[in-house]
């Protein structure tokens, strides 16, 4: 046992001057695994009954709750293609892709509050008593008496209203991602219900958007009439100003031949006059071929003109002098030309020829008369058209306005020709088109509830219970300010442990008085580890204090004194808390007398010993009562009596009063080789401690270490290293083996 206290004692320092290098400040609790294993298991009984509990309440919760049955309808919901302008080359060409913009549009307009209305309305839900019952409405016992409206309760509106909310609040949307189906969920007690609202949710949709579609073809029809009005007047005023104009101006205009214009047009009628100045031109053109053509003709040799080889008498004629001269020559190849055959057939060829010069100059003479009358008709053509020709240009001067109010009145004809189109397309329903929206699945009549739902719930119930324990647990044990486990002496206190003693069920003075007791073998492994403290062993002046009173200090005080007597070693028990003596009460000796006598001088070191039932243990009581206890223990006289009583004993053991609310302990504190600080486990808080080991710092004492009393395991952390049991399990090690 020694060599498992002188381990324990030796862990517990290095960890204290390890803290003290590593410069840790303040106390923090190192949350690890172990850590919340070991707060889970300390409260393991607060946290199974909050489990308890929430899972009871659960379970009443579930079986008190009115069954819920949920219908739900499934809508395809495709994007709109169309628009009504249908302007080519501005309304985007894409199929229909997915919208997130879109549909959460959508998502929200059936969740919108105008169409709950709507289906409201469409069931008259708002004069409904069962409907408001159904949902347990605050205000049906204001609105509705067996189930009739009480006159003058309420008005309309409010009674939509609520039905209203009550709709939107059991109602559920939602879009699937990447996807143009709409599930629509209604809730209610009635599984018959859930379906007619489903349905109805749905038909209304689909009708709201269809009315919007119409209202906004609707619009546009309106916009088109008025434009289609605002130009048919304008139209008719330009027109009239046209034909004013044209009026005054004599100008005269004739619409262009299927549509053709000429170069000389500036629109798609042509003037009088153009068409005068082509008619002539053209027949000025048709002069000209012919003037050039019988020019030709004169020209040419007599016999070559067209009409000399056509006539037939002409040809005749030559035929026959051909013959004749054919004739002739035969005969002058045989006679002579004075033969009288031969003179005959000259006399005929000359005769022809004779005919034939008066033909071709009767010819001649027909060519040149025609040349002469081409002439004049191409001079006169030419003088005609020379005239359109000015009346032209004139008309042109004067056209300028008019051709300025023609385009007006054919821009305005345009666009109200293009208007008038339009708004035949649109129709009187032209707005609605094809529906793109279509119920895919109407809604069913469920035939189980929704909720509760039973196992769900009761898991719900135990997950919140061991959410809620858990946390609760947690939240306790920050709030709990007290030292629950030794090792927090160490990592949160940064003092070294020396020692643990266990709470004992019997009177702890008769237990101490027993050798074999849990709390004598506490206080043996105690001693053993303040005599590892310095390097001469046992220190031979040692106070122990707490923070407060009755936190074991004087037990521990007789402890180590008995402990060490044990041993055969000369002790010496000063009973210092002369404000609340214990010391005389415990070994039942006269406390009449005793260290406030000896610090007043009234009485000898040697008189104030009193010896006791304990071989080699003696003790000095703490006296009367002085006025100021501080004032005895400051200063030197408190040293000059421990120097005067050294002599006759080995060690001396101060019972010191609490450091919390006086100063009799930090005076006292620095007079002595060390200190042992004494912290009651489960009750003795944090704080107390920190500021009780503050005060003994500041007066520059040798803190060697504290001591847990009255521990109890059960209330404890596990799993830092440490067994404190005592007993049949004292002896073994951190990992549960025994020490050798």
């Amino acid at each position: 046992m020694q060599y498992k206290a002188s381990v324990n004692a030796m862990h517990d320092i290095d960890t204290y001057h390890t803290a003290d290098m590593d410069g840790a400040n303040g106390a923090s609790l190192d949350i690890n695994l172990k850590h919340i294993i070991a707060i889970l298991d300390r409260r393991k009984w607060l946290i199974a009954t909050v489990i308890a509990g929430i899972f009871l309440l659960g379970l009443i919760v579930t079986l008190l709750m009115t069954p819920q049955y949920t219908s739900t309808s499934i809508l395809e919901i495709r994007r709109e293609d169309g628009n009504f302008t249908n302007v080519e080359g501005v309304d985007p060409d894409t199929p229909n892709m997915i919208n997130p913009e879109f549909y959460a549009t959508q998502q929200g307009l059936l969740n919108s509050v105008t169409l709950a209305e709507a289906v409201a309305i469409d069931n008259r839900l708002q004069d409904s008593g069962a409907f408001f019952k159904m949902f347990k409405s605050s205000k049906t016992r204001d609105w509705f008496e067996d189930d009739h409206l009480i006159p003058g309760a309420s008005t309309r509106e409010e009674r939509l209203r609520e039905a209203r909310d009550i709709l939107l609040e059991h109602v559920d949307v939602s879009i699937e991602s990447f996807s143009s189906l709409a599930t629509i969920s209604f809730t209610s007690p009635d599984a018959v219900f859930s379906k007619k609202i489903v349905d109805a949710w749905g038909a209304h949709f689909i009708k709201a958007t269809l009315d919007r579609r119409y209202a906004a073809t609707a619009y546009a029809r309106r916009f088109l009439e008025s434009r289609l009005g605002q130009l048919r007047n304008r139209t008719d005023i330009a027109e009239r100003q046209l034909v004013d104009y044209a009026a005054r101006q004599g100008i005269v205009s004739l619409p262009a031949d299927n549509g053709a214009q000429t170069a000389s047009s500036s629109g798609p009628e042509r003037s009088l006059v153009t068409e005068d100045l082509v008619s002539l031109n053209k027949e000025l053109s048709t002069a000209t071929a012919e003037r050039i053509a019988a020019q030709s003709r004169l020209k040419s040799r007599d016999a070559a003109v067209e009409e000399s080889l056509s006539n037939v008498g002409i040809s005749q004629m030559r035929t026959q002098r051909a013959e004749l001269a054919s004739q002739y020559a035969d005969m002058l190849q045989r006679f002579d030309p004075d033969y009288p055959p031969a003179k005959a057939i000259h006399a005929q060829i000359v005769s022809l020829d004779k005919s034939i010069a008066r033909e071709d100059a009767r010819v001649q003479a027909t060519l040149q008369n025609t040349y002469e009358a081409a002439q004049k008709r191409e001079a006169s053509l030419t003088e005609q058209v020379d005239e359109l020709k000015s009346k032209l240009f004139d008309l042109r001067r004067r056209s300028t306005q008019y051709n300025v109010l023609l385009r007006e009145a054919d821009t305005n004809r345009q666009l109200y020709d293009a208007l008038l189109q339009r708004y035949k397309e649109i129709g009187v329903a032209g707005g609605v088109g094809i529906n793109n929206i279509a119920v895919v699945d109407p809604g069913d009549i469920p035939e189980k509830p929704a909720r509760p739902n039973v196992l769900v719930n009761l898991v719900i119930s135990l997950i919140a219970g061991a959410a809620i324990g858990i946390g609760l647990a947690f939240v306790l044990e920050m709030l709990e300010d007290t030292l629950s486990d030794p090792a927090e002496v160490s990592e949160l206190l940064h003092v070294p442990l020396i020692g643990v003693v266990p709470k004992v069920d019997e009177e702890p003075l008769a237990a101490l008085l027993d050798l074999k007791s849990t709390i004598s073998e506490a206080y043996f492994s105690v001693q053993t580890s303040l005599a590892l403290s310095t390097s001469h062993g046992f220190p031979r002046t040692l106070a122990v204090t707490s923070s407060r009173p009755a936190e074991g200090k004087s037990l521990t005080s007789l402890g180590l004194a008995k402990t060490l007597a044990a041993q055969g070693r000369k002790v010496l028990l000063v009973d210092c808390d002369m404000r609340a003596p214990s010391v005389h009460h415990m070994m039942r000796r006269d406390g009449s007398y005793g260290l406030s006598n000896l610090l007043t001088g009234s009485m000898k070191a040697e008189e104030a010993v009193q010896t006791t039932e304990i071989k080699n243990l003696s003790i000095i009581a703490a006296g009367p009562q002085p006025p100021s206890a501080a004032e005895l223990l400051s200063g030197a006289h408190f040293k000059a009596v421990l120097d005067q009583l050294l002599p006759d004993f080995e060690y001396i053991i101060v019972d010191a009063p609490p450091v919390m609310g006086i100063a009799d302990a930090p005076l006292l504190a620095n007079q002595v080789e060390g200190v042992c600080f004494v912290i009651e486990a489960h009750s003795t808080k944090k704080s107390s401690i920190r500021t009780a080991l503050s005060r003994l710092r500041a007066a520059e004492i040798n803190l060697l270490g504290a001591v847990v009393t009255k521990f109890d395991s059960k209330q404890a952390f596990t799993g830092y290293g440490h067994d404190y049991g005592y007993g049949y399990g004292y002896g073994e090690n951190r990992d549960g083996e025994m020490a050798e």
